[in-house]
């Protein structure tokens, strides 16, 4: 049975059907990328995915328990996280303090523990802080931890946000445009980042226009087109399927697809 499952996923917005009848599954250690044209359903099937959106029909299991339309905070807590298109960084606190808070879920204690800063909740503090840093080096900002977040490159605050979606201890991973907005080099510490947390284990789902990206770095690619799941395969059969290239008007897209292999 592999990790994440979705089947049948679908859901619409006044009557037009944004996602129809979408499945496919994730195996851990595994990439999985979704692509499509602009409004192929691609953000929405991943709210549905992550709980954002409740789908009219259709299930998503995780390691085969029903998590359909369950709430995000209790999806963290079965090991699934993510990441958003538009970057959801505290950027008055500093680096760390921004990984911290994805700790919270997994080092929350009694309350008033916290509040009277009892032995139990310096512990806490003590493990996350720790275990935040260890993140911040992962993704190459150590040196950045005591900085205000605001101040980072866009590159840097990407590897900042999956740092901090990282912190739940995900088994599943949600990427949503890692590489959106960033330059060549950017865009290449994101990929090598990318491919070190699969090599962990962690199931990875990605959305991404980089279409070199995503050919580099994918096991599976899932492709939408209309809300519709038009093909689904390795990056050497998706980049050939008559259906992707011509749902792909741009030259520039289409140069990228046949560039694989």
């Amino acid at each position: 049975m592999s990790l994440l499952q979705v089947e049948g996923l679908g859901i619409s917005f006044g009557g037009v059907k944004a996602v129809n009848d979408v499945s496919f599954a994730l195996d851990t250690g595994k990439i999985v990328s979704v692509i499509g044209p602009n409004g192929a359903g691609k953000t929405t099937l991943f709210n549905m995915i992550s709980g954002v959106y409740l789908p009219k029909s259709g299930k998503v299991r995780l390691d085969g328990e029903d998590v359909t339309g369950m709430r995000p905070d209790l999806l963290a807590g079965r090991g699934m996280s993510r990441t958003f298109q538009n970057l959801q960084i505290f950027h008055e606190m500093s680096v760390l303090e921004n990984v911290i808070v994805g700790f919270h879920m997994h080092e929350r204690g009694p309350v008033l523990s916290d509040l009277l800063g009892l032995p139990g909740s310096r512990r806490r503090s003590r493990a996350a802080a720790e275990g935040a840093r260890v993140l911040l080096e992962r993704v190459g900002l150590e040196r950045a931890a005591e900085r205000e977040a605001g101040a980072l490159s866009y590159g840097a605050l990407k590897r900042l946000e999956i740092a901090r979606a990282l912190a739940a201890r995900p088994r599943v991973l949600l990427l949503d445009e890692p590489a959106a907005g960033c330059n060549a080099v950017e865009t290449e510490e994101i990929d090598r980042l990318i491919c070190e947390v699969a090599r962990t284990g962690v199931a990875i789902l990605l959305v991404e226009h980089d279409m070199k990206l995503v050919m580099r770095l994918s096991d599976t690619i899932v492709v939408l087109d209309h809300g519709e799941k038009i093909a689904e395969g390795d990056p050497a059969v998706v980049s050939r399927d008559p259906k992707v290239i011509e749902a792909y008007l741009g030259a520039g897209t289409t140069e990228a697809l046949h560039a694989h292999g």
